[in-house]
């Protein structure tokens, strides 16, 4: 039987058929697709974490409705291994419904299948907006979306960096740049409406390949308009050249803002060294909050740190969790495996904001976006990832960049 289900994934055009615990017909059988080889491997595999812990948790408590709850790996590291891998877990593995996915590109193909199948589909962590505005109606996302990167980033000149530095934020020159994929192109197009509806001054926006290997002349582009403050939307690799060739050209912006990516990670941290000091992000809520506004976050900590033997490597992890605990809460109240009664169900969940360790609240619009997501403001201080913004979590004061 194994052998006809390899052949049949292979003729699927899915690489890997991933090896799993033996399934009984009284188990609950999800799929988890994320990217966990290849170039968005690092932040998938963190925002797998989450999920296979609120899973754990949920089955040491005895699972949904007495039912043990099996995760089906999927990797996928593109849109095409995208298709395939949700062909596989929704006509192969017959999954009743699947987590994911990390990354927008991977989100946006898989969940097109998954609607045909009619199998829902709970993102925990994609943010461009378009995933949960094409009238899917099993598409249900727990997360915060692009343009509230966009907006939290452009608030925070206003409401943050400029009082920090005792100016009129209309006296900034700012310059937005952003990779140029669905993730940078959205958060860059929100984020030069959002300046424009405030009146702010922008110098520059410019999107480049997230694959360059070389960022110089954009750099100079940026010293020659004098930008005080960067905001940048990119990955790892591209904001570590962006940072070590700003260097190289001797343009230290007065304050540079990441949107999520690379920006969350401590290993880019430990890559720049003494130059990320001082430097914000924006980005899904971090470990490093106040307690009271986010319930639970100690525990999560302690759990990760049990299992994985080290701190979280980013929040992904963190909003991975929430989002799949209260997912799984959805499952659980809607008593059944049909998708109408998982959507009825999703709607009808309401949780208040700064309920879960995220500090987020639930409740999601008919479109299956949770209204009540949202990003923080963190920044680098002594090599780590404090939260700065807004004051419900955050933990410390905004340090000026040295």
């Amino acid at each position: 039987m194994i052998k006809k289900l390899k052949r049949l994934a292979t003729a699927l055009g899915c690489l890997t058929l991933l090896a799993a615990a033996p399934v009984h017909a009284q188990d609950l059988k999800l799929g988890a697709l994320y990217p966990l080889s290849g170039g968005l491997a690092l932040l998938g595999d963190e925002s797998f974490r989450g999920t296979q812990m609120a899973i754990d948790e949920r089955n040491a408590a005895g699972g949904i409705n007495g039912k043990k709850i099996v995760l089906v790996k999927a990797d996928a590291v593109d849109a095409n291994q995208a298709v395939g891998e949700a062909r596989r877990l929704t006509s192969v593995e017959d999954v009743s419904a699947i987590f994911g996915s990390y990354a927008s590109g991977i989100s946006a193909a898989a969940t097109q299948v998954t609607e045909l199948a009619g199998v829902p589909y709970f993102e925990l962590g994609a943010v461009a907006d378009t995933i949960t505005s094409r009238g899917f109606k099993y598409v249900f996302r727990s997360n915060a979306t692009a343009k509230s990167f966009a907006e939290r980033s452009v608030e925070s000149v206003v409401k943050v960096i400029a009082p920090m530095m005792k100016v009129d934020p209309k006296s900034l020159k700012i310059a937005i740049i952003y990779e140029d994929g669905p993730y940078g192109t959205l958060v860059g197009g929100f984020q030069k409406e959002e300046a424009k509806r405030l009146g702010l001054n922008v110098v520059e926006s410019q999107p480049y390949s997230a694959k360059s290997v070389d960022l110089s002349s954009l750099v100079l582009r940026l010293k020659g308009a004098n930008a005080d403050v960067v905001l940048q939307t990119s990955y790892q690799n591209d904001t570590l050249l962006f940072f070590r060739q700003s260097a190289s050209a001797g343009y230290k912006p007065k304050a540079v803002i990441g949107a999520g990516g690379g920006y969350s990670l401590q290993e880019t941290a430990q890559a720049l060294g003494a130059s990320v000091e001082g430097v914000f992000n924006v980005d899904f809520p971090q470990i490093n909050m106040k307690d009271s506004g986010a319930p639970g976050l100690k525990d999560f900590v302690t759990a990760y740190e049990k299992k994985f033997g080290t701190q979280p490597r980013s929040g992904h992890s963190l909003v991975n969790y929430v989002g799949a605990k209260a997912f799984l809460d959805v499952l659980a109240q809607a008593k059944s495996t049909d998708k109408d009664k998982i959507r009825e169900a999703v709607l009808a969940y309401r949780k208040p904001v700064g309920a879960s360790a995220a500090g987020w609240g639930f409740q999601f619009a008919d479109n299956g976006q949770n209204q009540f997501a949202s990003t923080n403001l963190m920044q680098w201080q002594g090599g780590k990832l404090v939260t700065v913004y807004p004051e419900a979590v955050s933990t410390v004061k905004p340090i000026t960049l040295k």
